[in-house]
């Protein structure tokens, strides 16, 4: 009995693509990043690194995230990108 695995373990959710995009921008630890981490506050992100962030997962995800998107959270990206990359 063969029992196929490869899709849960070669191709990461978009959370954790999310994660890892976030956590790469700063070199943090990707123990530290959780859904309810503010990127100001908890994570110390500025304006430049939110705007980094955002053109990196446009590119991704092909998808286009508007300047009037309120995205104050770990959570907001995964949201965000999880709602729209599904529907591209």
């Amino acid at each position: 009995m063969y029992v196929s695995t490869s899709s849960a373990h070669h191709t990461p959710t978009i959370e954790q693509q999310v994660f890892r995009i976030i956590s790469k921008r700063k070199a943090i630890r990707a123990s530290r990043v959780r859904k309810t981490a503010s990127l100001a506050r908890d994570l110390r992100f500025d304006t430049v690194d939110v705007v980094d962030i955002i053109l990196e997962l446009e590119r991704n995800f092909s998808i286009t995230i508007p300047d009037e998107v309120p995205l104050y959270t770990v959570g907001d990206f995964v949201r965000f990108v999880r709602d729209h990359a599904a529907a591209a």
